[in-house]
């Protein structure tokens, strides 16, 4: 399946090749709700993905190496990072990183701007000394660069029947919305790093401080008013998708069954984590896999049906008309 998706996108050469599998490889085994939805899109606009997920992986894994390395030398490798990116990205030559050369050649075709990249490396890098939002805003300053952009990156890949304008905001709002689903189900192990990303205004309201999460993480006992921050911050995360909502219809409609498979089954882990009490302070909880099937199935009979129709549909973003990058 890996060769028919590079041959579907024209990419040739082995080692250009080898560095998109190497990508497809990291999203099958890290993002697996991510990597179920992307199976939905054409063939050819896969691997664009993978390299996407890819490079966002690689810098986090950057980020979250406690073990062998000082923050200091986290920032001087997402610094060698950006330099390789962008060095790549302007001689279109191959990265020092494999999946450095695939994400610079998704840029390159579907013309995504480094500033994207530029501020997305800019959150990573704070991960690096920052351990906690005080607001909202505060937060949302961080999840630009850290998710908002992700779905702008994705947009061209994606393609679009509207003004690039009209849908941004709302691939932006879907990006902050996965994100904050991620912060609500990983607060247990982003206090094993030392990090709460639920803004402190929030869980404050409830009467939570960081004090109390991790005596609750210690200790495996519950607190209500952990359970009612929680349901609070779930509530606040449904706004995030109903803003970004509009923004499906808005997409190419070939591209729009993996992004609603993505929308419901992120949507769900919510659903998952009040099943399981708020209780994310101790577990992860997850999407049945049965369910993930079921909406699979479901989007792979929309697939069907907007392929079907796809020669009648014109939209505003097609790979094939993105082969060099902008100036």
């Amino acid at each position: 399946m890996t060769r028919r998706e590079l041959d579907a996108a024209a990419i040739t050469g082995p080692a250009l090749r080898a560095a998109f599998e190497q990508c497809r490889r990291l999203n099958a085994r890290h993002g697996k709700t991510y990597f179920l939805a992307t199976r939905l899109l054409p063939p050819a606009r896969r691997p664009a993905v993978h390299a996407l997920y890819g490079f966002a992986r690689l810098a986090d894994d950057i980020v979250d190496d406690l073990s062998a390395t000082t923050p200091h030398d986290r920032g001087l490798r997402l610094g060698e990072l950006s330099h390789d990116l962008r060095t790549a990205m302007d001689a279109r030559a191959p990265g020092r990183h494999p999946v450095v050369t695939a994400v610079a050649h998704t840029a390159q075709r579907y013309r995504i701007p480094h500033s994207h990249f530029d501020d997305f490396l800019a959150s990573m890098r704070s991960d690096l000394t920052v351990t906690d939002y005080g607001t909202l805003d505060a937060l949302r300053g961080y999840m630009h660069g850290s998710a908002a952009v992700i779905g702008l990156q994705m947009l061209p890949v994606l393609g679009h029947t509207t003004p690039r304008d009209e849908a941004a905001p709302h691939a932006a709002a879907l990006g902050e919305a996965f994100q904050l689903t991620n912060f609500i189900r990983d607060v247990g192990e982003d206090l094993d790093r030392d990090r709460v990303y639920l803004p402190a205004d929030l869980l404050t309201a409830d009467g939570v401080d960081r004090e109390l999460l991790l005596w609750s993480r210690r200790t495996g006992r519950r607190d209500p008013r952990i359970t009612r921050a929680l349901r609070s911050a779930a509530a606040l995360t449904r706004q995030f998708y109903a803003a970004a909502k509009p923004g499906l219809d808005m997409l190419d409609p070939v591209s729009r069954p993996c992004v609603r498979t993505a929308f419901v089954l992120y949507g769900e882990i919510l659903d998952a984590v009040a099943r399981d009490g708020y209780a994310s302070v101790h577990h992860r909880s997850a999407v049945p896999l049965t369910r993930r099937a079921a909406v699979a199935a479901a989007g792979l009979a929309a697939i069907t049906a907007a392929r079907l129709r796809a020669p009648a549909t014109r939209t505003t973003a097609a790979p094939s008309a993105l082969e060099e990058p902008s100036r």
